[in-house]
């Protein structure tokens, strides 16, 4: 059976959650249950389902089968695909393209998202800086760290921005800190205080709060492989 747009929106968040676990497959309700913003009983009816049809492997916990994998990794590349397109051709904040990817990715064509990526000069990552799978399936090789993490001193790439709040997207872009950019951790007050950047001639000064959701890359690393 073909997925439907439900279905495919589940298998990525649930790909997505098993990725950031780094090397547990098995994804638990509550948190797909967190991020989808459904309740547990919906969870285990579309768990269910999703196991009927292959794209879950049988008996107790969520973990996805060779299937399943596929189509997750189809629906993110439509959807940071799309986030590209809307940002880098059509002009829009990357603040607001995450819903509007997701209405779009749901109906796009293949034939309409090769276009999209030609057009967008098939690009490695999403504006917030998420790699783009290729299109037989392959997620680019990704190596970063939490800024708040890194040693000071040494010049680092952002390499990616786990937030879609508009304002601190916005804010981050006033700041200029946007997926690319070259920077230096220069020093970091102690009792969790603010965190000094350069970026290039200029300094900035963040929270720890805020450097929680910036990774960064040594300079080799951004490019992907």
């Amino acid at each position: 059976m073909n997925p439907s747009n439900t279905m495919q929106e589940y298998l990525a968040e649930a790909w997505r959650l098993a990725h950031y676990q780094q090397g547990d497959p098995n994804v638990a309700g509550a948190a797909l249950a967190e991020v989808m913003q459904v309740s547990a009983p919906a969870v285990t009816r579309m768990v269910q389902r999703l196991k009927k049809a292959g794209y879950l492997h049988p008996g107790r916990g969520i973990q996805l089968t060779p299937a399943g994998e596929r189509v997750a990794l189809q629906n993110i590349r439509r959807h940071r695909l799309v986030e590209v397109f809307l940002v880098d051709v059509m002009s829009l904040g990357w603040h607001e393209v995450h819903d509007s990817a997701d209405e779009l990715g749901a109906v796009v064509s293949e034939v309409v998202l090769d276009r999209m990526d030609s057009l967008a000069g098939f690009p490695r990552r999403c504006p917030h800086g998420e790699p783009i799978p290729t299109r037989d399936g392959h997620m680019p090789r990704i190596r970063d760290q939490a800024l708040n993490e890194v040693e000071t001193g040494g010049q680092l790439r952002l390499s990616r921005v786990h937030s879609h709040d508009g304002h601190m997207l916005q804010y981050l872009d006033s700041l200029g800190l946007r997926p690319g950019v070259r920077l230096t951790l220069v020093a970091r007050a102690p009792f969790s205080g603010p965190l000094h950047l350069r970026l290039g001639e200029r300094d900035c000064f963040i929270g720890p709060e805020l450097a929680s959701v910036l990774r960064v890359c040594a300079e080799d690393e951004f490019a992907l492989v």
